[in-house]
């Protein structure tokens, strides 16, 4: 990582820098991680408490806006070599580094301190999806595939984080929705590697199992989607949902298995944009479905 200099930073007014930051936070994908966790803290709360959805909804989005800022700090001179991610503000020095990681690191302090009014343990895990998605995940990705494991434990936080807002405690309960979401990050994540992997390989990250887009590569993908239907029945074997749930859960493990089979049949990037796309579908739809199952 190099430090840009400021006289190197083009001078933007002030919407124009918002803008950038909003860029720089990924506010879709934050969305998405937020609402996750809000759905947690429904599934684990007899009662709702305006105050600490708030806190639960604001300290969520600042904490990952931290790491998706800090992390594009880390791969600055990568991202130039990415059609994908060349237009960031740190490849444009629309922004500085020095800055970035000024307010990317008071968010996050806001964003913890808001978590842990919650309760002490809400606030330690929203400071390891930091620690873990900046510090391990991030330099790992040019290191070794490994890499997507080791990132799967903080991408998998959000709804076990809102259940134990709602609690004060970890449960099995969590356990399950942190295992649900862990292992939807496997065909998620290798679906977007398969279909920019030459970009990912010009940057030097190493995400696809076997570094190619062959059939062994797909088969991982495809096991990986039918690891989803062995965590749908999960949910009823501990009592945590009942059986309607689990008819949902195998219904939208099935939608996740079968692009990832004709990926494996045809090597066609289609089918691993198909993958992708219903994996949004997936990690919305299984929490909406258990959450509904539960009231």
């Amino acid at each position: 990582m190099s430090i840009t200099k400021t006289s190197n930073i083009k001078a933007l007014n002030f919407s124009d820098k918002i803008r950038c930051y909003a860029q720089m936070f990924k506010l879709k994908l934050t969305s998405f991680v937020v609402v996750s966790a809000i759905m947690g803290y429904f599934m684990g709360g007899a009662s709702y408490n305006l105050t600490e959805i708030i806190l639960l909804v604001i300290g969520g989005f600042l904490i990952t806006c931290t790491s998706n800022a800090l992390n594009q700090v880390i791969e600055k001179d990568h991202d130039k070599l990415m059609e994908r991610t060349k237009n960031r503000p740190l490849p444009l020095n629309k922004l500085s580094v020095r800055e970035t990681i000024w307010v990317s690191s008071i968010i996050g302090v806001v964003g913890i301190a808001m978590l842990w009014l919650l309760n002490p343990l809400t606030g330690i895990l929203g400071v390891l999806a930091i620690f873990m998605y900046v510090a391990l995940y991030t330099p790992l990705k040019r290191v070794s595939t490994i890499s997507v494991f080791v990132g799967a434990f903080p991408g998998a936080f959000p709804p076990m984080l809102g259940w134990v807002a709602a609690t004060g405690s970890f449960s099995v309960e969590a356990g399950i929705l942190f295992a649900i979401q862990f292992i939807w990050q496997f065909p998620h994540f290798w679906a977007i590697a398969w279909k920019i992997n030459d970009q990912y390989s010009k940057a030097g990250f190493k995400m696809l199992p076997f570094g190619k887009k062959d059939k062994r590569t797909a088969s991982i993908i495809v096991l990986s989607s039918l690891a989803l239907f062995a965590s749908s029945i999960l949910p009823e074997y501990i009592g945590f949902t009942g059986r309607i749930a689990t008819v949902g859960l195998f219904i939208l493990s099935a939608l996740m298995v079968y692009p990832s089979i004709r990926l494996l049949q045809t090597l066609d990037d289609k089918y691993a944009l198909r993958t992708m796309l219903m994996s949004y579908l997936y990690l919305i739809l299984s929490l909406t479905i258990i959450l509904i199952d539960r009231t």
